[in-house]
């Protein structure tokens, strides 16, 4: 009996035997076939081996077959990912801070295997850990799967939100009193995931980062209309929302150093509007979300970048440039 259902199982064996461990470049030959199915109890010899392969391919299986000297080799042409596709969305997990340190491994152990024993193995030899800003809060990944299940329902989320102290203890909003808000998409930015929640009250957009939300639960309320907006039009707030931090979307002309342009354009995409006005000076036409945030990321560049426009920013700009040299000459 033991036998017969070794025999049986033959032909899974085989098309996974082939799917992990061949392809064009390295096809397997028919003796190494069979000397690995006997490894696993399977009796097998060219004969069988040929019509095993046939039965296969009448089931759907792609496996093609090559001569290597005198002797047939099988392979499976991979239809999966190629090892570069592997290797960037396993960088992407190790970049993102959301991910935890345990679930970054779990995640690139299980990409890794996606290619099969020969792609794994070239993989898991050039993994470099270079994000060692991981969060620890490990409910993100049930917040993500329930704040979904909200966005597919359009019904209402709740939760508790809180920050960090200087000790890593949470430090509750509003005295621990639940969140209610009405989901509008789930966007991925910086290294962070943000739920992008509309407010009635206000007509207003609000950001809230899931990896600072506890037990979060889907609410029966239904969301109210505002809330119901397009893929398109979720792509464009997210490009105008800058870092996601709330403020004015608001028109803005950058003066700034030809050298800093591939700054700009990763900032605000390649499509940004960019105007030469001098040998090394470029004008750039852009939309920003006003913010603490959106100063600092100016402010960074001293000289090498300016407002000219709007008006009102201009003088922003130089009252804050103006405080903060003031606090250093009191210093």
């Amino acid at each position: 009996m033991i036998k017969d259902n070794k025999q049986k199982i033959k032909l899974l064996q085989l098309n996974e035997m082939l799917r992990q461990e061949s392809d064009p470049e390295h096809p397997l030959r028919t003796v190494v076939i069979c000397d690995k199915l006997k490894t696993f109890g399977i009796s097998c010899d060219r004969r069988t081996l040929s019509k095993d392969i046939k039965v296969l391919r009448e089931f759907g299986f792609d496996i093609k077959e090559k001569m290597i000297g005198h002797e047939k080799g099988y392979y499976v042409d991979q239809r999966g990912f190629s090892v570069a596709e592997l290797k960037i969305m396993i960088d992407a997990i190790q970049a993102a801070s959301f991910v935890t340190k345990d679930k970054t491994d779990d995640l690139v152990y299980r990409i890794a295997t996606m290619g099969g024993t020969r792609k794994s193995d070239i993989l898991k030899s050039n993994i470099v850990c270079f994000n060692t800003r991981k969060h620890t809060n490990e409910e993100i990944y049930s917040n993500v799967e329930v704040l979904e299940k909200a966005l597919q329902e359009k019904t209402q989320a709740s939760f508790y939100y809180f920050d960090l102290n200087e000790k890593g203890e949470r430090v509750y909003r509003k005295e621990k009193k639940r969140y209610v808000v009405e989901p509008m998409a789930l966007i991925f930015n910086e290294d962070n995931y943000y739920l992008m929640c509309f407010s009635s009250k206000y007509d207003g957009i609000t950001n809230y980062r899931v990896d600072r939300m506890e037990d979060v639960q889907v609410e029966e309320e239904p969301v109210t209309p505002g809330a119901i907006i397009d893929d398109s039009d979720i792509a464009e707030y997210t490009k105008q929302a800058f870092k996601m931090y709330g403020g004015p979307v608001i028109d803005i002309t950058l003066e700034f150093d030809d050298k800093l342009l591939g700054v700009v354009e990763d900032k605000f995409g390649e499509d940004v509007n960019v105007v030469r006005t001098g040998p090394d000076k470029l004008v750039a036409s852009v939309q920003v979300q006003e913010s603490p945030v959106f100063w600092g990321w100016l402010f960074q560049f001293g000289k090498q970048m300016k407002i000219l426009s709007p008006e009102s920013l201009v003088k922003q700009y130089k009252d804050r440039v103006k405080n903060m040299t003031d606090k250093d000459t009191e210093g």
